[in-house]
């Protein structure tokens, strides 16, 4: 017996994905154009199917020559990009998974809107627009500062907030230029201009519909919104907790996400939560972990039980009470120190009592930038507490030993 995945996340719950599925006695096969994108396929022996992913009837075809030989019992994926291709193969084989014109309103993020706004969910302002002086007027009519936003992507890649017309102008020229994203796949000529929501942002991790956990997220400083935090569950009353839980279900019900994971990000100012947006997927930026050590809900395990048509694991119950997480960046141009420094910071940062773990993803002596999106991350520190406070504090303290690895670069 095999489950599908179809490519996957280079980092975070890619690889537990296949994980989960030998943990159920499921064998899983990589999908994929190139499995050399991914480490953790040596490392773990994982096997694999070549095929060109960004053609649904070349995945179909793959599943099929699989299926030949192996019983398939479902398909997915940890990725954002090929949801839709595993959404659109699952139901073309007969196996359980998401409403494939569901998963593509989502992806579309103009579509989304769109839907959002005739379901009456409190979202923000916005335009679609292909050009410059598109997007200069929508930012006239909204008034700065403004969001510019690609209709399709994750980890806030292309995302900026513009102050002015000179800022607009400049990201919407580079948003109207992108063909391909980072996958070489090819995308949209329109971008998004929105309104530039105020308030604290937090997500809701929805599972078949139904809200289970809010999370506070950080972000760093503006105009780009690198995520460079996450405390699990959120510190806020739960009156508040509700109305975010309550807005994130309206909002995947508008989409007809009643299939498995969706991470719903959204803005509470006040007592007014509005929906940044809603992803067809696990979240990123290791909440799932998060939710597991703070909740003892194994979202990626339920996910991928979900996919074999079994149904969620019963919650272990709280094992910690709450999780947090703090992602080391770089504030300006740097050089990560060598490997005796780096290796005794890590060293150092796991013997904090409450830290459960620290890494690294840069190289050690590589030159690293300014984060813009999720790939300017360097490495994270995740502590587990009885209170989230408590984990905050452990986890702020752990990524501030670790940010002495960044050096100034050499002149």
């Amino acid at each position: 017996m095999t489950l599908l995945l179809v490519e996957s996340n280079t980092t975070g719950s890619g690889r537990l994905f296949a994980r989960s599925a030998r943990d159920l006695g499921i064998e899983p096969v990589l999908v994929t154009a190139d499995p050399g994108r991914y480490p953790y396929v040596a490392l773990d022996g994982l096997r694999t199917e070549l095929a060109d992913t960004a053609d649904r009837d070349a995945v179909l075809a793959a599943a099929r020559r699989i299926a030949a030989v192996d019983p398939v019992l479902g398909v997915t994926s940890s990725s954002e990009y090929y949801i839709a291709v595993a959404a659109a193969t699952s139901r073309a084989l007969g196996l359980p998974g998401p409403r494939e014109e569901a998963i593509r309103t989502c992806r579309d993020k103009a579509a989304q809107r769109r839907r959002l706004g005739e379901a009456g969910v409190p979202q923000p302002r916005y335009e679609v627009v292909r050009d410059v002086p598109g997007a200069l007027a929508a930012a006239g009519r909204i008034g700065f500062p403004v969001v510019l936003k690609p209709l399709q992507g994750s980890g806030s890649l292309g995302v900026r907030a513009c102050a002015n017309e000179e800022e607009t102008t400049r990201h919407a020229a580079a948003l109207a230029a992108t063909r391909v994203n980072e996958r070489g796949v090819a995308v949209p000529p329109d971008f998004l201009v929105e309104e530039m929501l105020p308030g604290a942002e937090f997500s809701v991790e929805v599972f078949g519909g139904a809200a289970l956990v809010v999370v506070t997220k950080h972000l760093g400083e503006p105009p780009t919104f690198v995520e460079t935090g996450h405390d699990v569950p959120a510190a806020v009353p739960s009156a508040r907790a509700g109305l975010l839980r309550e807005c994130a279900e309206h909002a995947v019900a508008a989409l007809g996400l009643d299939w498995g994971a969706a991470h719903v990000e959204l803005r509470l100012d006040a007592d007014r939560p509005a929906v940044v947006e809603v992803n067809p997927r696990l979240a990123g930026g290791m909440i799932p972990d998060l939710v597991r050590r703070a909740c003892g809900i194994d979202l990626v395990a339920d996910q991928v039980r979900a996919a074999a048509g079994l149904a969620p694991a019963a919650a272990d119950g709280p094992r910690a009470g709450a999780a947090a997480i703090r992602f080391l960046t770089a504030g300006h141009d740097a050089v990560l120190a060598g490997p005796e420094l780096t290796d005794g910071l890590l060293g150092a940062v796991r013997e904090i009592p409450g830290v459960v773990d620290a890494v690294l993803y840069a190289a050690a002596g590589s030159q690293v930038t300014r984060a813009v999106d999720f790939r300017g991350r360097l490495g994270h520190v995740i502590a587990e507490a009885a209170s989230v406070p408590e984990a905050v504090h452990i986890a702020e303290r752990g990524c501030d030993l670790l940010s002495r690895s960044l050096q100034a670069v050499p002149v």
